[in-house]
């Protein structure tokens, strides 16, 4: 599971980075802060199954906090990308070659239009030609690779070779057959940016973030945004406060939603988690942070998540910790899809599933549900 942020220079993508992963980069107003690509750690957050079976989990990869679990993904920061990126201007196309394998991008958008496509200062910028153009150059850069093979393709005597050949082209860049095959239906000629446009929606999914929504120069393009788009209010820098405030013990916070202070602080302090509370809990209830990752995971890619354990009585791994993994698989997986997900000679010695909370038996076909806890029985 990769998710990748992609925009203009000077659109907050590094801050919105550090806000997600708390990992310190570079941050800067100067287009091309980001030349290589930062990659980190962040977490989507579900409601953990410990809380209804009333037990308490220990958790080996990420954490839960008041019956809340935090579940690793892997998020990248590229490059800035400008106009005709395709044509090598700025970093040309380089950070999309980073992108390859990303499953869903989310573009971060300086909502306040006090920066123009290059990342430049200027003022009432239309954000919406930020979108517009990021779109393009990513149907280029997509129809760039396909260029490659069109000497193949103009000797494909049937759709069969010609989806063969694009997934061979293409594959690394995660896009799968049943993504040819839709372009397909919609377009004959695949060398063109029509068809390009068509693969890009399916195998690169984008949200929009409406990036610095706490500014005054936002409130209209933020709300134009979330009308049009349904773009998300993000504002990173109010995440990385608060984030920093609850490490230092100031305050009580979990991403996504409200804070409350939990020990004397000075009067600079109460003044800027003030300026959060009512300019951005208050207006969008959250920093919108953690919705922009969750969305991505959990309703754009249509995720579930689900615990594996080897004992499903004490719902524990062969070392006595409760719920210790949990494993984010495409809606649709099944039972033997997860064994080989969990390890390759599991999934080849598998027998069945067994549901830890009914203790039925699953059969490989089985598809697994949102916080299934599922044991695998397998040869040994």
């Amino acid at each position: 599971m990769i998710i990748g942020l992609v925009g203009k220079p000077s659109s907050g993508k590094s801050s919105f980075f550090k806000a997600a992963t708390m990992i310190d980069v570079k941050i800067s107003p100067i287009p091309f802060t980001t030349i290589k690509p930062n990659i980190g750690i962040g977490y989507v957050i579900s409601n953990c199954v410990c809380k209804k079976l009333r037990i308490k989990c220990n958790p080996k990869n990420g954490r839960c906090i008041e019956g809340k679990r935090f579940i690793p993904v892997k998020i990248i920061d590229v490059a800035g990308l400008v106009p005709n990126a395709h044509e090598g201007r700025g970093m040309g196309n380089k950070f999309l070659d980073d992108l390859r394998q990303a499953d869903i991008l989310i573009h971060i958008i300086d909502s306040s239009g006090t920066t123009d496509e290059e990342g430049n200062q200027t003022n009432n910028h239309n954000p919406m030609r930020d979108i517009e153009f990021l779109e393009r150059e990513i149907d280029y850069w997509i129809y760039s690779i396909i260029q490659k093979s069109d000497t193949l393709l103009s000797h494909a005597k049937s759709n069969s070779e010609i989806i063969k050949i694009l997934f061979d082209q293409l594959s690394g860049l995660s896009i799968k057959n049943k993504d040819i095959e839709n372009a397909l239906s919609k377009f004959n000629n695949p060398i063109s940016t029509d068809f390009a446009t068509t693969l890009r929606e399916k195998s690169k999914p984008i949200i929009i973030s409406a990036n610095k929504c706490d500014l005054k120069s936002s409130k209209n393009n933020v709300e134009k945004l979330i009308k049009s788009l349904s773009a998300i209010p993000t504002s990173a820098e109010a995440e990385i406060t608060l984030n920093k405030a609850n490490e230092n013990g100031f305050i009580n916070y979990i991403s996504g939603g409200d804070f409350k202070i939990s020990k004397n602080i000075n009067k600079e302090q109460e003044k800027a988690l003030k300026i959060i509370k009512d300019n951005v809990i208050d207006k969008f209830e959250s920093t919108g942070i953690q919705k922009c990752l969750n969305k991505a995971v959990f309703e754009s890619l249509e995720y579930v998540a689900v615990y594996p354990v080897a004992n499903p009585n004490k719902f524990s791994d062969k070392d006595g910790n409760i719920l210790p993994d949990v494993y984010l698989v495409p809606k649709g997986t099944n039972v033997k899809e997860l064994a080989f997900k969990i390890h390759t000679s599991i999934g080849e010695n598998f027998i069945a599933g067994i549901n830890a909370r009914t203790k039925k038996k699953l059969s490989s076909n089985y598809e697994i549900q949102h916080n299934d806890i599922i044991e695998i029985a397998f040869a040994k």
